[in-house]
């Protein structure tokens, strides 16, 4: 069993990845994942299940390694990408943090819930994203890096602005 200080190092680990997004601070943000790590976005395959192989299923969002990562903060920041042309504001809160079974001092699975609230400028909106997730923060150097992040978004009735920022 983990330790409530453990618990809170790992809400810790979570918080500073929202506050990197929230304030766009795309390269420290990308540095937080390993280089073999998995970015993950299921599909919902009905009303109550979601795909479960990222490989041969759908999916919302999904890169193999950072690399897909990286390119995707590439095309945001070059405008290249239509649908980020004017960056929504957003705002990502974490909740009922989890250390899950499995964990070892060099590898923290973690379970969370999470809601993004975004306010897009240009069409003077509010939008809101919840959903779950599972992050593997492994250590590597004395870092902890993010080896895999899999994201369930609840609410998946989507305009064409979901993008990683969002999430």
């Amino acid at each position: 069993m983990m330790s409530t200080d453990h618990i809170c190092d790992a809400a810790a680990l979570l918080y500073r990845e929202a506050e990197l997004l929230d304030e766009r601070r795309w390269d420290e943000w990308l540095a937080l994942f390993a280089v073999d790590c998995e970015y993950w976005v299921p599909a919902w395959r009905d009303e109550d299940e979601h795909t479960t192989n990222p490989k041969t299923e759908l999916s919302l969002i999904y890169y193999a390694n950072r690399g897909g990562l990286e390119d995707r903060v590439w095309r945001v920041r070059s405008r290249r990408s239509v649908a980020s042309a004017v960056l929504p504001r957003t705002q990502h809160v974490i909740s009922n943090v989890r250390v899950s079974e499995g964990s070892t001092p060099e590898l923290l699975h973690l379970k969370s819930n999470w809601t993004t609230q975004q306010f897009l400028p240009k069409e003077k909106l509010v939008e809101t994203y919840f959903g779950r997730y599972e992050h593997d923060w492994r250590k590597q150097d004395g870092e902890w890096r993010i080896a895999r992040k899999k994201i369930v978004l609840l609410n998946d009735y989507l305009n064409a602005k979901l993008d990683f920022y969002s999430l």
